[in-house]
């Protein structure tokens, strides 16, 4: 009986306030408010407080202004905390997204920013801002949300590396260099509905900012080719209405579910891959769908139809496998121009190796719009070439010593130029020098030190003082001496892991660089990424609360960081 009354009073006695474990619980239940965008009276739930003290009956279940007053406290600190690392990196990569809801009620901007973190030495993206623009989207507001993010941010222009944006014409016009061509009809075709093409504003430059087309999205532009040719097009016009077939209907979903426990893959436009996962989904099942076409008496693919389509999946293999590895959120920059010539080999010997004939004179097609849509990687000549992704390539020892080193391709030769061109030029000279200075000015330095301190063999030691300064190694001698060291076996896994146990004395120039660009992304996966993470908080009443939304996307993309 005692021990029973014991225990009632021992449960019924609650956290004090202050106490480490009633607050560590109310920051736990405030960062899961803050990150889910549920509403703060959520915790006044009666069911809620009922979950809470069934879990810990000590704890005082916090009331709605409590958690409120918790969240604006961690947003504010997560911001602070993004803010003072944004200000120790050297170079910034900014990504750009545009998503419009289904029924266009309302239109959102998501801003990324990715770089090396000094603090924590490796390479990171997070979100910035997720902010909801009005119609029409032109480069104008565009380039302004952009500007406002970045001074926001304390992210100056001379830090920004570069913004990458997918091809819509109001994103080209937005970072309008001189150079630059009017996207085509093509680009924009494929773009959401709140990308639409601007009348008077795109020939205005609003910034000097250099853009970077997202690398997997214009991959996507040579894919959507093979919609164009009327042969390839009329079979993925019968496979798609198969695959609406069996989507529209429960019975034959049921039946399909039941033969291979999958279902079918419906292609779209906008959706990075999704012809070629409608292929080899259609592929990877087939006997079951045979199976059951015929029972619902349903006209299926002819034989001959199935083994063009196994054609048409190995067209589209390498480009699936290269958009997955370039679509990462960092770190994948390097990769572009090796996937690029790999891409083109591909669609090289793709013609001797099938028998349709079609096909054949589709991938010669998709060569040369790759090389016409990629010159700005790949073409020196090119006006709108751009050395970042060779330079990447270039530092990037896991792969430079098969793409460029040793090959005696006069492109590759030349691109190779290019990039250590781009390199020697970009890292400053007055950076090279500044321990070299700082060196001699130590010796010019008048000695101050007490007698007792002085060195024993003072005349000789002062006489290995006036010797000359040993020059610091330049730029172009630390890029050779990093290329003889590829022709050594290199036992690190990645890039990163290379760079970092490299010593800074040997490359003090050349390893805080490569660390920068070998950081950045091929594409803008992330900033697109935030819309398939955050959609459900722009449903219904909630993107009406625009501060909220902006938050709780902050706090759920960035919590690993």
């Amino acid at each position: 009986m005692g021990a029973s009354i014991q225990a009632f009073f021992s449960s019924a006695v609650k956290y004090k306030a202050d106490s480490a474990e009633q607050q560590t619980k109310e920051e736990a239940i405030a960062q899961w408010i803050g990150r889910t965008g549920l509403p703060t009276r959520s915790v006044e739930d009666e069911d809620f407080v009922k979950m809470m003290l069934t879990i810990d009956k000590k704890l005082t279940v916090p009331k709605k202004a409590k958690i409120t007053n918790l969240v604006d406290k961690l947003y504010n600190a997560e911001r602070q905390k993004f803010k003072d690392r944004l200000a120790t990196a050297r170079k910034v990569t900014i990504g750009l997204d545009i998503w419009t809801k289904k029924g266009l009620t309302a239109a959102f901007l998501a801003i990324s920013a990715c770089y090396y973190c000094t603090q924590q030495n490796r390479a990171t993206h997070i979100l910035l801002r997720l902010e909801q623009i009005s119609h029409p989207h032109t480069a104008e507001c565009i380039k302004t949300c952009v500007d406002r993010c970045t001074e926001d941010w304390g992210i100056p222009k001379e830090k920004i590396l570069t913004v990458i944006t997918d091809n819509g014409s109001n994103m080209v016009a937005a970072f309008k260099s001189e150079d630059d061509d009017e996207p085509s009809s093509e680009d924009d075709e494929v773009q959401n509905s709140d990308e639409e093409s601007e009348e008077g504003d795109e020939e205005q430059r609003y910034g000097a900012i250099k853009r970077t087309p997202c690398v997997v999205h214009t991959l996507q532009l040579v894919v959507n080719m093979t919609q164009k040719e009327p042969s390839v097009k009329r079979l993925f016009d019968k496979a798609r209405g198969l695959v609406r077939l069996f989507r529209k209907s429960s019975v034959a979903t049921e039946r399909l579910l039941q033969l291979c426990g999958l279902t079918l893959v419906k292609d779209c436009v906008t959706r990075w891959s999704s012809s070629y996962q409608m292929v080899s989904r259609l592929l990877e099942v087939k006997d079951s769908i045979v199976q059951v076409a015929d029972g619902m008496d349903w006209d299926c693919l002819l034989p001959s139809e199935w083994q063009k389509l196994a054609a048409l999946r190995d067209l589209l293999l390498p480009f699936a496998e290269h958009t997955k590895m370039l679509q990462s959120d960092t770190m994948s920059l390097s990769l572009v121009v090796p996937a690029l010539l790999d891409l083109s080999a591909h669609l090289s010997q793709f013609p001797q190796g099938t028998g349709y004939r079609d096909l054949a004179g589709l991938a010669q097609k998709m060569k040369a719009n790759m090389e016409q849509r990629f010159s700005c990687f790949l073409d020196p000549a090119d006006p709108k070439f751009s050395p970042l992704a060779i330079a990447a390539c270039l530092l990037d020892p896991t792969v430079s010593p098969e793409t460029l080193i040793g090959n005696e391709d006069m492109q590759i030769q030349e691109l190779l130029k290019r990039a250590e061109d781009y390199i020697s030029q970009t890292t400053s000279p007055q950076e090279e020098d500044d321990a070299y200075e700082e060196e001699e000015e130590r010796r010019e330095a008048p000695d101050t030190s007490p007698s007792s301190k002085r060195p024993r063999f003072r005349f000789f030691s002062k006489a290995c003082a006036s010797r000359p300064l040993r020059p610091k190694p330049s730029v172009r001698q630390e890029l050779q001496k990093f290329k003889e060291q590829l022709s050594q076996p290199i036992h690190e896994e990645s890039a990163f892991d290379f760079w970092a146990a490299q010593g800074s004395a040997v490359y003090q120039t050349l390893k805080p660089f490569a660390f920068d660009l070998l950081a950045m992304p091929a594409s803008q996966a992330f900033a697109e990424r935030v819309f398939s993470i955050t959609g459900d908080l722009t449903r219904g009443r909630r993107n009406r609360a625009r501060l909220i939304l902006e938050r709780s996307a902050f706090l759920k993309l960035n919590r690993d960081v």
